[in-house]
């Protein structure tokens, strides 16, 4: 059976004849001269694969993801073979322009046999950003160019709308660790209300994440790459790397669930934990819309979640926030059901929930909760969080004696001190876990 292909571009067009000649594996159905007349063609599932001139549009891995929606390989043509400095995007075919037409046929064929091959095997995880779930394009890399993959750990922080503490507890968790000797990237991905570069007094116009994304979505991305974007933050002693988050909320496009990934891959090489404080919502509204194309407005925090080891639910300890943290939960458990949150009750009182306010909630949660146990709580001490927020830093160098500094290095496993148990030069890496959490963080 002949592969339907559409052609993008002059140099790509005029292979046209030389293919149909063949009467063979593939035939042009279609010549387009701009991008987005392509991916029209390709929403109409009128191809299986798009030929695309040199210079005729920018290939990211986000269009790689937009054509694997509608079961479209990309074959690229290029006027020189590929070179070790030239960026390779992952997912796409690159042919050299002056091959014959019986050889670009081939090509082709490749890349749909080798689509069709993986969209049959059985996948141990799910893309929950990618509403079809479609899978990842494997394209072989030579052994030089491709990245040993990272051993590092991701820990996402999440929870429910109304200011549960997500940014509080992500950035002192991430100090903790780097405090203690652990290397951690500290990434802000909360596209509603990005908060970690201002609460370490990092006030610049740039984002750090939005860079990332934008060269990652570019081609080959590395964790050397990421560490020359991330912000260096010197944390009682250790240094903590900073991705900071969008400057604005509209700019959510910018964070892009194919590039996210990428960059979240690379924080596993460039550090031993990775810590994301991550947006609250999960809802998928752009399904409502009869374009399947369209972006997501919450991609990035589906794409953070699924690729997250650790998940920690953070919700305020209140008869407000437990309700929400309630709901929450049922929620991420239709948007990400791999996900295996661990419930953290913040802003612990007597004054919201009454005498005993751990007993009491413990016992309200067993009686009308999910079946996920509380795995810590973290008291308030609201003028501890001031002066540390006032000062651009974290709780370990403003109030380390604050009882919610003190609950935050628990919930991290880490000394309180900070600096005890610091690892010396050459001192092999132990395991950090979190209480009654099965996976354990190397630091």
């Amino acid at each position: 059976m002949s592969i339907p292909v559409i052609t993008l571009g002059a140099v790509a067009s005029a292979f046209v004849p030389g293919l149909e000649q063949l009467r063979g594996p593939v035939t042009v159905v279609r010549r387009c001269e701009e991008l987005a007349e392509l991916v029209a063609a390709c929403q109409t599932g009128l191809a299986r694969a798009a030929i695309i001139a040199p210079g005729a549009a920018d290939l990211t891995a986000s269009l790689v993801d937009r054509l694997r929606f509608t079961g479209v390989v990309i074959i690229a043509l290029r006027d020189h073979p590929p070179g070790a400095a030239d960026p390779v995007v992952d997912g796409i075919d690159y042919v050299e322009a002056s091959v014959e037409p019986a050889v670009l046929a081939a090509a082709v064929s490749r890349a749909v046999g080798r689509f069709e091959a993986e969209s049959a095997r059985p996948r141990d995880s799910h893309a929950y950003a990618d509403p079809l779930g479609l899978p990842d394009v494997m394209v072989p890399q030579p052994p030089d160019a491709t990245e040993e993959p990272g051993t590092g750990r991701i820990v996402a922080v999440w929870g429910p709308s109304g200011a549960p503490g997500r940014t509080t507890v992500a950035l002192n968790m991430a100090a903790e660790l780097a405090a203690a000797g652990s290397s951690v990237l500290l990434v802000d991905a909360d596209t509603y209300g990005a908060s970690v570069g201002a609460s370490l007094g990092l006030l610049d116009e740039s984002a750090g994440l939005a860079q990332a994304c934008r060269i990652a979505d570019q081609g080959r991305f590395d964790g050397a790459a990421l560490g020359r974007i991330a912000v260096s933050v010197a944390v009682k002693g250790g240094r903590l790397r900073v991705l900071t988050g969008i400057t604005r909320p509209d700019g959510w496009p910018e964070l892009r669930p194919a590039a996210l990934g990428k960059v979240l891959e690379a924080g596993r090489s460039l550090a031993e934990v990775t810590v994301i404080d991550r947006g609250f919502c999960l809802e998928a509204d752009e399904e409502l819309s009869f374009d399947t194309l369209a972006p997501r407005r919450n991609g990035a925090a589906l794409r953070c979640l699924e690729a997250a080891d650790t998940v920690l639910a953070i919700g305020a300890a209140d008869t407000i926030g437990v309700p929400r943290l309630v709901k929450a939960l049922a929620e991420l458990d239709d948007a990400v059901p791999t996900a295996t949150p661990r419930v953290v009750f913040n802003k612990v009182r007597a004054a919201a929930v009454g005498r005993a306010p751990e007993t009491q909630l413990r016992e309200a949660w067993e009686r009308f909760g999910p079946s996920v146990r509380i795995s810590a709580f973290l008291p308030m001490d609201h003028a501890a969080a001031d002066r540390a927020l006032l000062a651009g830093t974290a709780l370990l160098e403003t109030a380390p004696a604050s009882p919610l500094r003190l609950a935050i290095a628990a919930l991290a496993d880490v000394p309180a001190a900070g600096d005890t148990r610091r690892r010396r030069p050459g001192q092999r890496p132990r395991n950090v876990k979190f209480p009654g959490i099965p996976a354990r963080l190397p630091r």
